[in-house]
Parts: C-alpha cells; sequence; structure tokens
C-alpha cells in the first residue's frame, strides 16, 4: 500500500492505514444450495445442474490502528449467483491509499450485474471478466470525486460455470483450492500474487522506469518490496499490479489481469478467496486446515478473521481490513447436462 519512504522506525511495516475499531465492521452473507430443490436459503434459485457450488459464506472485517479512528474498511467482496445459468461469481478486493474504500466500492457495486450481461458471459468468462475489470477502471479514473492518483484496489474475480473455475486477478488478493482427504490433502493457489519483485514483473516496472526496493528500517528489518517513481519515493506501493493508482501505473505498474482456468473434480472440496489481510502471515495450508472442520462457511471466515487479527497484532500492533469468502463444493452431486 501507498507509503512514502519514512525517516524514522515505524511498527506497521506491511500496512500504512487501517481502521480503530477494535469491535470490527462486520458484513457477512451465506446461502445454502442443495442440488436436489435448487434453492438457496435467501430465496434464490439454481438452474438444475448447473453449480457444483454448495455452500457459500463471507465476512469483511474492517482492520485496526490505534492512530486513525476514522479509518474505514477498505475491502469489499461480491458473492453472486446469475440466475438465468446457474453460475457463481465470487470477487474479493482490497482497496488502498485515501480514497481505497470508494475505488474498491465502485468497482463492487457493478461487477457481478456487468459481467452477467456482458457479450461473452458466460461462455468465455475469463474475457468477459477481464473486459469488465477495465471498463470499471475507465469510469473510476474519470470520476472527480474519486481520487485515484494514489489510491486504487486490488481484484481477485471467480466464476463457477458447471465444473470450471474461471480467476481473473490483479494484485496480491489470492484464491486457492483446497482437495478432500486426510491430513494429506492437496492444497493449489489458483492465482498468484503480483509482487513488485517478481522477476518479469519488476522487468517491466524497471522499463518503465519506475524503481523496486525494500525499505529497510532502523532495526535493520526490511519491509516488503515496493514500487517507486524513478526521480521520487512515492507511490512505495506493495503490489506490481493494481486498478486505479495512476501515480504507479507510470512506474510500470499495470491493471491487466491474468486468468486462470481449472477444471473442479469430486476430489476438490472447497475454495477460499481473501485479501491479503489473511494471507499475509496466513499460509495456504493454514487456510485450508483451518476451513476444513467446519461445514457452515461464514463460520470458517469468522474464525480465520480472529486469527489474522491475532497475528497482525503481534507481528505489527495493527490489522489490514481481512475479507474472506469460502465456498463449499460437491462436484460428485451435481448433475451436470
Amino acid at each position: 500500500m501507498a507509503s512514502a519512504a519514512p525517516t524514522r522506525k515505524p511498527r506497521n511495516r506491511r500496512v500504512t492505514a487501517t481502521g480503530d475499531d477494535l469491535s470490527f465492521a462486520v458484513t457477512k452473507a451465506v446461502a445454502d444450495m442443495s442440488v436436489e430443490d435448487n434453492t438457496t436459503t435467501g430465496g434464490s434459485t439454481v438452474a438444475k445442474g448447473k453449480s457444483v457450488v454448495s455452500r457459500y459464506g463471507g465476512c469483511s472485517k474492517k482492520g485496526y490502528a490505534p492512530y486513525n479512528p476514522r479509518k474505514q474498511n477498505q475491502d469489499s467482496m461480491v458473492m453472486e449467483l446469475d440466475k438465468a445459468t446457474g453460475a457463481m461469481f465470487f470477487a474479493t478486493l482490497d482497496g488502498h491509499g485515501e480514497a481505497g474504500d470508494k475505488v474498491s466500492q465502485h468497482f463492487t457495486k457493478r461487477l457481478a450485474a456487468d459481467v452477467f450481461k456482458h457479450k461473452d458471459w458466460p461462455s468465455k468468462p475469463g474475457k468477459a471478466m477481464c473486459d469488465v475489470l477495465a471498463a470499471l477502471e475507465a469510469i473510476v479514473l474519470k470520476d472527480s470525486s474519486i481520487d485515484t492518483e494514489f489510491s486504487g484496489t486490488t481484484a481477485v474475480l471467480a466464476s463457477v460455470i458447471g465444473d470450471v473455475l474461471t480467476v481473473a486477478n490483479v494484485g496480491d488478493s489470492r484464491i486457492i483450492c483446497v482437495g478432500r482427504g486426510g491430513s494429506t490433502y492437496k492444497v493449489e493457489s489458483v492465482s498468484f500474487d503480483h509482487k513488485p519483485d517478481d522477476p518479469p514483473e519488476k522487468a517491466r516496472i524497471t522499463r518503465a522506469g519506475g524503481r523496486v526496493f525494500a525499505v529497510q528500517y532502523d532495526d535493520g528489518v526490511d519491509g516488503p518490496a515496493r514500487v517507486w517513481l524513478g526521480h521520487m519515493d512515492i507511490p512505495g506501493l506493495a503490489m506490481s499490479r493494481s486498478l486505479g493508482d495512476t501515480i504507479a501505473h507510470t512506474a510500470g505498474v499495470s491493471s491487466e489481469p491474468d486468468v486462470y482456468t481449472r477444471k473442479l473434480t469430486k476430489d476438490d472440496h472447497f475454495l477460499v478467496l481473501a485479501t491479503d489481510g489473511l494471507w499475509e502471515f496466513i499460509t495456504n495450508e493454514e487456510v485450508a486446515k483451518m476451513t476444513k472442520p467446519f461445514t457452515v462457511p461464514e463460520e470458517a471466515c469468522e474464525h480465520m478473521a480472529k486469527e489474522a487479527h491475532t497475528r497482525w497484532m503481534k507481528e505489527e500492533g495493527v490489522v489490514d481490513d481481512t475479507t474472506i469468502i469460502v465456498a463449499f463444493l460437491d462436484v460428485a452431486a451435481a448433475k451436470l447436462a
């Protein structure tokens, strides 16, 4: 997240702005989908035989910082069923910068509706998601009420159409897929974080005239690699791709998503999408282990968010906003056409 090079040792090396509400601001949603009755508890319907998602839920929790009592939750999320096709659409977004909450919410307000009406949906979900992200970014960049010079958002989008998972990722939010089984169950990272020190990402930034380096603090500990202009120590963005962030984009930061497609099988148990508030101090394998005992997805999300809070406080003394979605899968029970 954007910050200028520090002149003294700060404790929060990973974030630059978080909230000050220990009770957290909570957004929760859950849907229960039965393959047999094709209904959700919320009253929505699923086209028979079209979904392998059996149950999903999520939570979004504001972080904590004693120095910023007015901090808003800059994360946001989407969990939507396309009634026309039975497809599921999920997204987690992590806003950053002074207007990060406005940027992330700009996308989440329209993402699902615009994807569902795209001409290439559902035949080409990757193209539909990429086109919609580009179109919504163009709109927010022209919106004079939202200053995107030093503000933006990451985004990881996922569609489940039949037994095909398609992911579009910009930045360092992440989605993993976890298989069934005992202690040896498979954990697969479906998306890959866009970090400035990743060689291909760093090469692109360098070609554009930007610089990549980590700030070294007074105690000798390095923070994360960040993106800087060639001639000034701004903006200090800790990811190499984002939506918005017009200053960072002049230094080679990209808003182009990477797209991944994966066929889901009967051995796949659940998906976890989350912003880096979860992933910063918790590994993919730990997330899988923490989720596995639960049958109610939002309870798993709450459990992981509390653990993330504990680890952030221990490591940094502040807590990043944390948004998590869990979607349980039952490919074997779904009668796909």
